[in-house]
């Protein structure tokens, strides 16, 4: 029984085996593995890949099918915008330096129109990354050199975020803001906030214990996974980002609290 994922691109499409044969493709752009029998995996997430690199495109294509993912990729930026808006992908990975659009280009478009979860590949070290990243509403970082199981189980942790909700009614109210858990809405002034996967999930569980301050390790917990435990920048960047849509003023905060040295409080 030969295991094999097709590969297609603008130049060219072709059909590789776990030997690295390839073969004629019976698929189009969509990257599905696929026994001899016919029988194909079937998944409910399709992944976007945006990188300039094929052999990149094409071996972590191979570690997202077997993890039981459909797969898109995208050579440029203008592509993948193409791709985000004709197949609504479930997540995107999009790698920075590309030439032409850039990531951070390609990111702040996608935002304008999609809340699609986002997981940026970034150069090691390059701290500056992450906070632009976070403040254009950036779900997640993987920084170069990585290994692909580190990547799936990022995109794994991220997904599940997005499809986390509470299986309640109950409406949180702050002055004028109001947050709807059983619809995942969030209203201030009367007006819808869109907000990222991550930054939602984190008002959520401050929402949740809404005039208690909820320790920053609990956050990580909850909104990030045991993987990230000691990793407070997180909390801290997001904190920040959800301030910057829901308060007058981010710097004089009366809605999300510190409590320094202990963690942040919704009120």
């Amino acid at each position: 029984m030969v295991l094999a994922y097709t590969f297609a691109s603008n130049s060219s499409r072709h059909m590789v085996d776990i030997y690295g044969r390839k073969t004629t493709p019976k698929v189009g752009r969509f990257f599905r593995f696929r026994y001899q029998c016919g029988k194909e995996i079937m998944t409910e997430h399709t992944v976007l890949l945006v990188d300039d690199d094929e052999t990149l495109l094409e071996l972590l294509t191979g570690h997202l099918q077997s993890a039981g993912y459909l797969a898109l990729t995208a050579r440029n930026g203008a592509e993948g915008l193409g791709l985000v808006a004709e197949k609504q992908p479930s997540l995107v990975v999009l790698d920075v330096m590309m030439p032409g659009m850039d990531g951070w280009t390609v990111c702040k478009r996608i935002r304008e129109e999609s809340s699609v979860p986002i997981i940026m590949l970034t150069a090691k070290g390059e701290e500056v990354d992450k906070l632009r990243g976070f403040h254009l509403g950036v779900d997640d970082y993987v920084t170069k050199p990585f290994s692909f199981a580190e990547i799936v189980a990022r995109i794994g942790a991220v997904l599940a975020r997005a499809a986390h909700s509470i299986p309640t009614d109950l409406i949180v109210s702050a002055g004028n803001l109001l947050i709807d858990l059983s619809e995942r809405q969030v209203m201030l002034d009367g007006e819808k906030v869109d907000l990222t996967p991550t930054e939602y999930r984190l008002l959520e569980i401050l929402a949740r214990f809404v005039n208690k301050t909820v320790p920053t390790e609990k956050l990580l917990q909850e909104v990030w996974g045991s993987e990230y435990t000691g990793e407070t920048d997180h909390v801290k960047q997001y904190v920040w980002s959800l301030r910057k849509k829901l308060e007058t003023d981010p710097g004089a905060p009366t809605h999300i609290l510190t409590e320094r040295g202990f963690g942040y409080r919704l009120e």
